[in-house]
């Protein structure tokens, strides 16, 4: 049994949104099209201090952004093309949504060091998005010439650890910024983010951490 099985928690929900959408003329592309709306529309409410609507609009882009692959596979669309724009929208959304943080608090608190580390967050998100796709190309050439693909599971204390705050930690981050505009809080995402996202884009260089896809 995959010990990651339950995880990420984000698709519990997608497995109720998915048979909808199959029941739809929409293919894969256009869902995670649709998830890239709902993700820079939360970007755009955080700019504005709209928080909670934010939060529920980014959950809706998480949702969508598990669908499109489980439509993918049910309708045979799956493709290069779909996997890299898939990617991309990810690197898009959560580069947005910091710097529309950024620029929210900063106008709220009439500080700027908000905005500085908003940009900080989605510069070390976009570094980590250029390392992602280089070292996407390295280790599916490895997987090639090989012929076989590396067990997704952690094995051991130190790994778990990497799983949870490299994988975990974004694909159910969706829950995290809900609880944290429910409490008025999302400003800790900015400095958490600022210095993650560079130990985020660090882990890249660990080839075991690289294998974990939750």
């Amino acid at each position: 049994m995959n010990q990651t099985a339950a995880f990420p928690l984000v698709r519990r929900l997608s497995s109720f949104v998915t048979p909808l959408l199959l029941r739809l003329p929409v293919s894969a592309n256009q869902v995670t099209l649709a998830s890239l709306v709902f993700g820079l529309l939360a970007a755009w409410l955080l700019a504005m201090n709209a928080q909670l609507g934010a939060a529920l609009l980014l959950l809706v882009a998480y949702i969508l952004d598990n669908c499109d692959g489980e439509v993918a596979r049910a309708k045979n669309q799956c493709s290069e093309f779909g996997k890299r724009f898939d990617s991309f929208v990810d690197w898009l959304v959560h580069t947005a949504f910091f710097i529309g943080l950024g620029h929210g608090v900063a106008a709220e608190s009439q500080s700027d060091i908000w905005l500085w580390l908003g940009y900080i967050a989605g510069t070390g998100g976009t570094i980590n998005y250029a390392f992602g796709q280089y070292f996407e190309t390295i280790d599916a050439k490895k997987t090639a010439e090989t012929g076989t693909e590396p067990s997704h599971a952690p094995h051991g204390w130190i790994e778990w650890l990497v799983f949870i705050f490299r994988e975990l930690s974004r694909a159910d981050f969706c829950f995290l910024v809900l609880l944290l505009a429910l409490a008025d809080g999302l400003w800790l995402l900015l400095p958490a983010g600022a210095i993650g996202a560079q130990v985020y884009w660090g882990l890249q260089f660990l080839s075991f951490a690289r294998r974990f896809h939750a």
